[in-house]
């Protein structure tokens, strides 16, 4: 819910000053008021401290900005960068909540397509970064496509499964479609209004106009919503690239989760799949949001799902139980553009292998973030680098494993003399039977009372 703000500027300030006792002589005063350094004394500005600015001081700073798809300010711009930054900073503050999950991906997609990465800021206006949203119309997705478009742009939109959804497969379509209108065009501007109204409507505000071919040239011409839809763009692009001008900086963002795409090439449930994973249900649909009803259909049954990557390897690694929990049978490894899909079960009980990278820290750069981006934990960061706190500064260098990362001694011997072994991450009975000359799964089962083939990370097993 949008806050009705006044257009006054809300400042809060609290000061470390000590109010001095009249019985203090002056001399007194003078001696505490010298253990005060003027930081001390200096405001405390408070989360909700609005900063006041002027129109030159945003002319300046634009003026400065080094972005490919440049803008001069104008009142229009300025009234939007008002409001984003006074009256409605809650909406701006759920944008930048969001922004990590997506910024890495629109960047990514609109290098690919040679386009200014100054693009993305059209998301935030169309959908607040919400892959899920819906229009009053029927647009769906962080790019609002409706359903034709959508589907011209080889999304499928059906019952079960809305590809509008999907960050990636959007994102793509969006890039492909506001290139076509910039070929059009030969304006970004412009492409970004036909993309709001349509490039019908764009073509009769150009005649309109007597024939100019710049946003403002045909501004009066445009209907009245893409009037306002590029200034706020462009006040988006100011305002994150201005954030601690405008005390907007967010404490705790959300980052983007590391994900593995693997393809089951079949129906299935991600109620069931994360019962048997141990992934939580709520995260399976929210890396993958174009499956309406939680299921992929069998009429889709080619989609990859998003899994997060701590967990990608043991799924890989144990798809022949899996499968067979899932009423289905492994089919053959194939690799189709970086997705995997299921591996025959000879090549399950192969060990993983440890590679490790380095990476170097950049700016702006925390652990958390870095091992979202890695699928790993910030544990296991400090452990592998000797870290006794979470600082790190800029351009250290930082270990990081993928696959199975170095493990404790894995076998040992109880008080009785028998053989365990620790399960891994990644284990199944049929691995470790491999891995231990002579024993059978249902060896394994009869030594340890076991009803099933389920095993965890870290369960002692009798080998022996």
């Amino acid at each position: 819910m949008k806050k009705n703000w006044n257009n006054t500027f809300l400042l809060v300030i609290s000061t470390c000053l000590i109010p001095l006792s009249p019985a203090f002589s002056q001399d007194d005063q003078n001696v505490a008021a010298t253990n005060f350094s003027e930081e001390e004394v200096m405001p405390n500005y408070h989360y909700e401290y609005i900063p006041d600015f002027t129109y030159d001081e945003v002319a300046d700073r634009i003026s400065k900005m080094d972005h490919e798809m440049a803008f001069e300010l104008n009142d229009r711009i300025f009234s939007f960068i008002q409001y984003f930054t006074v009256r409605n900073r809650d909406y701006t503050r759920m944008v930048l909540a969001r922004k990590d999950l997506f910024f890495d991906l629109f960047d990514e997609t609109l290098n690919k397509h040679e386009m200014p990465v100054e693009i993305k800021y059209l998301s935030i206006i169309e959908s607040g970064l919400d892959p899920q949203i819906r229009s009053r119309v029927g647009a769906i997705g962080l790019w609002q496509f409706m359903p034709a478009t959508g589907r011209m742009y080889g999304m499928y939109v059906n019952n079960d499964v809305d590809d509008r959804m999907d960050p990636e497969k959007s994102t793509d379509a969006a890039a492909k479609y506001l290139k076509s209108l910039y070929r059009m065009f030969g304006d970004w501007e412009v492409a970004m209004a036909a993309y709001n109204c349509g490039p019908g409507n764009v073509r009769k505000a150009i005649r309109r106009s007597g024939g100019k071919k710049t946003f403002w040239g045909i501004y009066n011409y445009l209907p009245r919503e893409t009037r306002s839809y590029v200034p706020q763009v462009q006040a988006m692009l100011y305002i994150l690239s201005h954030l601690e001008e405008h005390n907007l900086n967010l404490e705790e963002p959300t980052y983007y989760r590391a994900t593995e795409k693997i393809r089951f090439d079949r129906a299935l449930d991600l109620t069931k799949l994360a019962e048997l994973t141990e992934l939580c249900e709520k995260d399976l649909e929210s890396l993958n949001p174009s499956l309406k009803r939680g299921k992929v259909p069998e009429s889709n049954k080619t989609i990859a799902l998003n899994i997060p990557k701590a967990k990608a390897s043991f799924i890989k690694q144990n798809l022949a139980w899996l499968s067979d929990s899932l009423n289905n049978s492994p089919t053959t490894y194939l690799t189709d553009n970086g997705v995997l899909t299921l591996k025959p079960i000879e090549e399950l009980a192969e060990e993983p292998q440890v590679n490790a990278i380095t990476y170097k820290v950049r700016s702006g750069d925390v652990l958390g973030k870095i091992a979202s981006r890695h699928g790993v934990t910030v544990t296991q960061l400090k452990s592998w680098n000797n870290l006794y706190s979470n600082l790190i500064r800029v351009g250290q260098n930082l270990t990081i494993y993928s696959g199975t990362p170095p493990t404790i001694a894995q076998t040992t011997s109880n008080s009785s003399g028998q053989l365990l072994y620790t399960v891994q991450p990644g284990d199944s009975l049929w691995i470790i039977s491999k891995r231990h000359a002579g024993l059978t799964v249902e060896q394994i089962k009869r030594l340890n009372n076991l009803n099933s083939n389920n095993i965890k990370p870290g369960q002692k097993l009798i080998i022996g």
